[in-house]
């Protein structure tokens, strides 16, 4: 993938000879450098950006046929909610673009709600929520309709430690009943360690997968997972692959 006008002198390559195959209903966690291209592979996926070479396919298709198919639910860093519109309003965003019927909106919608924790906070609107609350809302809005895989870009990364690990542990119960192919990407090696079925290491720009991990840990996953000592067994794995990473590029 290249940034810039060919012929510019300006060009920028941000990934380079990349190959990943993700399997359905797993949990991929991206890790590396900043800079190193894990949001920019995150937006091509999404069909947010386009390849300048190489073949992505999601479920069989081109990344656009899968965004035509609503194959995708994307959720940022920032929630990004109306504050004009309720909590219940704002996850009924798609289904009423989609014309879903006004009685299966509220059904899903309210399903979602339990299942994110938000069920008491439905007539809320956005600006009487934390950060933690506001960023579920986004989550519950990217599965309202259902897609067959969840994209995630740092949605916790602006939250304190101990909100994270609370929201850590929830994603995984809504991408446990929900059996969405989830593609994550983070700078916290525990967050990966805890969510991943595997950890992909990439390297500094130009981004390519250095490495692998797969992650042992026995689900369901709780407060117990961060004080196995598997656990901080593979946080170093982590750790050291990221340092040789780093060490090899300088």
């Amino acid at each position: 993938m290249v940034f810039g006008q060919p012929g510019s002198g300006d060009l920028m390559r941000a990934l380079h000879e990349v190959s990943l195959e993700i399997g359905r209903r797993e949990l991929i966690s991206l890790i590396g450098p900043s800079g190193c291209g894990k949001s920019t592979l995150l937006r091509l996926i999404g069909d947010l950006l386009t390849p300048t070479s190489g073949t992505l396919l999601v479920n069989g298709k081109t990344p656009r046929q899968a965004r035509l198919a609503r194959d995708y639910g994307i959720v940022f860093q920032q929630p990004v909610l109306f504050d004009w519109r309720t909590v219940e309003e704002n996850v009924q965003l798609p289904l009423e673009v989609m014309r879903v019927p006004k009685a299966e909106r509220l059904a899903r919608t309210e399903h979602l709600l339990k299942l994110v924790g938000l069920q008491d906070f439905a007539r809320r609107f956005p600006w009487e929520l934390s950060g933690g609350m506001q960023q579920r809302v986004s989550i519950a809005r990217a599965l309202s309709f259902r897609p067959a895989v969840l994209l995630m870009d740092e949605p916790f990364g602006a939250l304190d430690e101990m909100t994270r690990e609370r929201l850590n542990r929830e994603l995984l119960n809504v991408w446990a009943e929900t059996g969405t192919t989830l593609v994550f990407v983070t700078h916290s090696i525990a967050e990966a360690v805890f969510l991943s079925d595997r950890i992909v290491v990439m390297s500094p720009r130009p981004g390519r997968i250095e490495t692998v991990i797969p992650v042992d840990l026995p689900r369901p996953r709780g407060p117990e997972t961060r004080e196995a000592p598997r656990f901080f067994e593979l946080i170093a794995e982590v750790r050291r692959n990221l340092r040789e990473v780093d060490q090899h590029e300088g």
